[in-house]
């Protein structure tokens, strides 16, 4: 799709992401879009009606962009309005770990990022939703989503506290059992984790679905059988090495479609955010369906 020129911009930005000083970098936004002739608008989200008043807004308004300045759930909450519609979702990548922003290729240098202002290219990528519920990058069952829910409730960011957690699940964490029907086939048996993955890597870059694409009209369920705790250091390293696939305990599911019968009632998370959706997931595929503004110079995969 081509360069766009925009005019007329709301940033959402989390008060609470990343450490980065959001004074100082409200102030870089309202100086950069007046060097361009560039219409701003500011809103900082506070964890009460903040959809509801952005629904509000984006629809008054003809926002030709809405750039989001935190991590992936602040993605996951503007992307959710800008779903089906003409408006493109730019990102000024400041969570702690702003997955879908690095598999898109966008700078995680912020002031790199706010140069999409003014300097971009405009393209589609596909979206999913669980049992409704919007997932732009990465949900999951299982493991990981145990760990995120402790990171959530911990109070504390960074990827120490993400480490330390972790550690400390993965001693006594046991596989659970899952039925899985797609389109194409069906899994029953018991897993570590199960990824449903419309991207690559998670914000930490441990790399669970290595050749996914955001935009080929079918997502990956990438399961992580179960395993001797000793070969745990051998998944690690493979994940952080984009060779999961090579894995004798890696399993990937390719599909249009699917349903997860979560038969222990796992805690699962959308895009970083716990949720439970109960027993039975229905994920479907929607093409296409996001725009997003990338670096002009972003690979043609992306179209």
């Amino acid at each position: 799709m081509e360069n766009k020129l925009l005019s007329n911009l709301l940033f959402v930005i989390n008060p609470i992401a990343g450490d980065i000083d959001k004074e100082e970098l409200e102030e870089e936004i309202v100086v950069m879009c007046q060097e361009h002739g560039i219409k701003c608008e500011i809103y900082r989200t506070t964890g009460e009606k903040d959809q509801e008043m952005l629904r509000a807004k984006i629809k008054e308004n003809a926002y030709d962009g809405v750039f989001t300045a935190g991590g992936d759930g602040t993605v996951n909450l503007v992307a959710s309005l800008l779903i089906g519609t003409e408006t493109p979702l730019g990102m000024i990548p400041l969570g702690s770990g702003n997955g879908l922003s690095k598999d898109l290729g966008i700078p995680q240098d912020s002031e790199e990022a706010l140069e999409l202002i003014h300097h971009n290219i405009i393209r589609s990528i596909d979206t999913l939703t669980l049992n409704g519920h919007p997932s732009i990058h990465l949900s999951d069952l299982g493991f990981n989503a145990l760990v995120v829910q402790g990171f959530c409730e911990s109070g504390t960011r960074g990827p120490g506290s993400y480490a330390r957690i972790a550690l400390q699940e993965y001693l006594n964490y046991e596989p659970k059992t899952y039925r899985i029907e797609t389109d194409s086939e069906t899994y029953e048996g018991k897993a570590f984790m199960v990824t449903i993955a419309n991207a690559n890597a998670f914000g930490s870059n441990a790399s669970i679905n290595p050749t996914g694409i955001l935009n080929d009209g079918r997502f990956e369920i990438c399961l992580i059988e179960p395993f001797p705790k000793a070969a745990g250091i051998g998944i690690m390293y493979k994940l952080y090495t984009d060779s999961i696939d090579t894995s004798v305990y890696s399993r990937r599911l390719s599909c249009k479609s699917a349903t997860i019968y979560n038969l222990e009632r796992e805690i699962m998370h959308i895009d970083g955010e716990p949720v439970d959706l109960g027993e039975e997931v229905k994920v479907e595929m929607h093409t296409k369906s996001l725009k997003v503004i990338l670096p002009p110079h972003q690979d043609e995969e992306y179209l």
